[in-house]
């Protein structure tokens, strides 16, 4: 969920340090925008993650990122001002601190992994989307022909239904400024979250039992266990950071108090209530089901009644995840237009808008290059979907390849350089040992997905 500030001065005021309008932003609201940020998708696998690891560990595992991930915030946010903390230049963007602190060649390093992880969020939501999609056909089937009725439904219908949709939302003029769009988005994830929880809250007392185990769920050999095991810390690291967005929600914070002093105090307040968030839909759902939670907890159909109710969820998540596909995609369409502008400033195909008169609607503007482009775009994210159409080892592949450098060796480079951390000093070896022991866990994590790929691609 991206925040976007307006280039116009209002009412003559220019009171901020930039001359543009004056901040108002605080802890609370900073929170708000964080908690709305991270709590989305990721969460309807904390089930699964919470069954594979345990009573013990799963719970530890979720705390324990909590931790990392305050941490990786607080090294971030005080890379918000470049020299001095309270005057010093504004970095407004993750990508403006990684151009200034560490140079080009980290730029176009950070960049790529920064559009690969927004790319393969459109993945993801197409393969959640059409899961959803059968989800709402199957809660209505097995409702009016009884739990045992065959209800199958094939998923790749639904993707292509949703990669159309996608394309001619991706046609809409000026989509990325429509605020409302995150408030739905916003308002449909903790609608579907929370239906989740309640779900497996309910689940849990009509059972009479807190199923599940200390070891987790059982498998046939270890190394299946620990196949899973690294499946399922790839998941959580999915649901957590918010590294990419941080500097920009910390833009909107007033100042004094010094920005990084309030965007502390906020991320305490947001992941305190995110972990606690995060804790209830994964060991309520695991204690309803047991070993036999879901992958995806609105739709792996642990939960039959009320059948309206799981609708009326995964329904939230469809209209979430179709504003959702958006927001990370209009990022990548802007640098494309930009780089293909500047790079061919005299072609026409590049360059002209052309208008197409269409029955009932008002005159469109069309360019050649954006309608190719977005084309592509959509179409290529449906084509791997369709290709590895499996939720919880796609979730898990994206954490583990963003965990480590965007929300944890970026940050603490640009941190030895912001504070001038001389090296071998006992900060130095802490934070470089704090980045070794995520990069095994982002890679540990990262092995297991790629062979969960694999192993559902040949199984």
């Amino acid at each position: 969920m991206a925040v976007h500030h307006s280039l116009e001065v209002v009412d003559g005021r220019c009171d901020d340090d930039d001359g543009r309008p004056p901040r108002t932003g605080t802890a609370w609201t900073c929170a708000a925008h964080i908690i709305t940020a991270v709590i989305g998708s990721g969460v309807l696998s904390l089930a699964w993650s919470v069954a594979q690891l345990g009573w013990v560990a799963g719970p530890a595992a979720l705390i324990c990122f909590a931790v990392v991930t305050y941490v990786s915030a607080s090294l971030l946010s005080d890379c918000y001002r470049s020299q001095d903390a309270e005057k010093g230049p504004r970095n407004r963007s993750y990508m403006d601190a990684v151009r200034f602190y560490l140079g080009k060649k980290y730029t176009w390093a950070c960049g790529s992994l920064q559009f690969l992880s927004l790319y393969g969020c459109g993945v993801a939501y197409t393969i959640t989307t059409a899961t959803s999609m059968r989800a709402i056909l199957k809660a209505n089937c097995y409702h009016a022909r009884g739990h045992q009725a065959p209800c199958t439904y094939d998923g790749s219908y639904y993707m292509l239904m949703f990669g159309g949709m996608q394309l001619l939302l991706s046609f809409i003029p000026d989509f990325h400024d429509m605020a409302w769009l995150s408030v739905v988005a916003a308002i449909m994830s903790f609608s579907y979250a929370f239906i989740g929880l309640g779900l497996g809250l309910a689940n849990t007392i009509s059972n009479g039992v807190i199923k599940g185990s200390i070891t987790g769920v059982p498998m046939k050999t270890p190394v299946a266990k620990v196949w899973r095991v690294s499946q399922a810390i790839g998941d959580i690291a999915f649901a957590y950071p918010y590294s990419l967005i941080l500097l920009e929600i910390q833009d909107t914070l007033k100042s004094p108090p010094a920005e990084n002093k309030t965007m502390k105090k906020a991320s305490i307040i947001s992941i305190m209530v995110t972990t606690f968030f995060y804790l209830c839909c994964g060991c309520f759902g695991y204690a309803a089901f047991g070993s036999d939670a879901p992958g995806n907890l609105l739709t792996g159909f642990g939960f039959y009644e009320p059948y309206w109710l799981i609708d009326f969820a995964n329904a939230c998540i469809i209209i979430h995840l179709l504003g959702g596909y958006q927001v990370y995609s209009q990022p990548i369409y802007q640098f494309a237009d930009r780089y293909f502008a500047e790079r061919y400033p005299g072609s026409g195909f590049v360059n002209d808008f052309h208008t197409l008169k269409l029955p009932l609607l008002p005159p469109l503007r069309v360019n050649l290059l954006r309608v190719c482009f977005r084309t592509l775009y959509v179409a290529s994210t449906t084509a791997v979907a369709l290709f590895v159409p499996y939720f919880n080892e796609v979730l898990a592949l994206l954490g583990a390849l963003n965990f480590w450098p965007l929300a944890i060796y970026f940050p603490v480079e640009m941190y030895f350089i912001q504070r001038k951390v001389p090296r071998w000093s006992t900060r130095w070896v802490v934070l470089q040992g704090f980045s070794a022991l995520c990069l095994l866990v982002s890679a540990f994590a990262l092995v297991g997905s790629v062979q969960g790929v694999i192993s559902q691609k040949l199984g």
